[in-house]
């Protein structure tokens, strides 16, 4: 499964490629990170990203336009797109429905729900056509 994780913190790669090494070893997990909104979009072209974990609050453009932007050029899935906030707001949940996220996540990240919940996210296990 290709994963596409979008946020400015730079500790977040080695986190998730630390939570994620079984999976990274055994092949069956493949990670591309993106500092921005504005790198994720030139990122995604051709990645064969099927999720997209994206942090809402970024400099620039946010994850909420990140994913507005995803949803105009995907309006009919894939990629799955999962929220990840440190503000776990009324607000920020509301938007991020209404522009088509699969999922809304908390910091600091449960990595034992979201390894459980991966397998929701990939429809039939098909590669986004981006």
């Amino acid at each position: 499964m290709k994963i596409l994780v979008v946020d400015d913190e730079a500790q977040m790669k080695p986190l998730f490629e630390a939570r994620f090494r079984r999976e990274i070893s055994s092949g069956d997990v493949h990670l591309t990170f993106a500092r921005s909104g504005e790198e994720a979009l030139t990122v995604m072209p051709g990645s064969g990203v099927v999720l997209i974990l994206s942090d809402i609050n970024m400099p620039g453009m946010s994850g909420l336009e990140l994913l507005r932007r995803i949803r105009e050029a995907h309006p009919h899935r894939p990629p799955a797109v999962v929220m990840i906030t440190a503000y776990g707001d009324q607000n920020n949940r509301q938007q991020a429905s209404r522009y088509g996220a699969d999922d809304f996540l908390t910091k600091p990240i449960d990595f034992k729900l979201l390894k459980e919940k991966l397998t929701e996210f990939v429809v039939d296990d098909q590669p986004s056509p981006l």
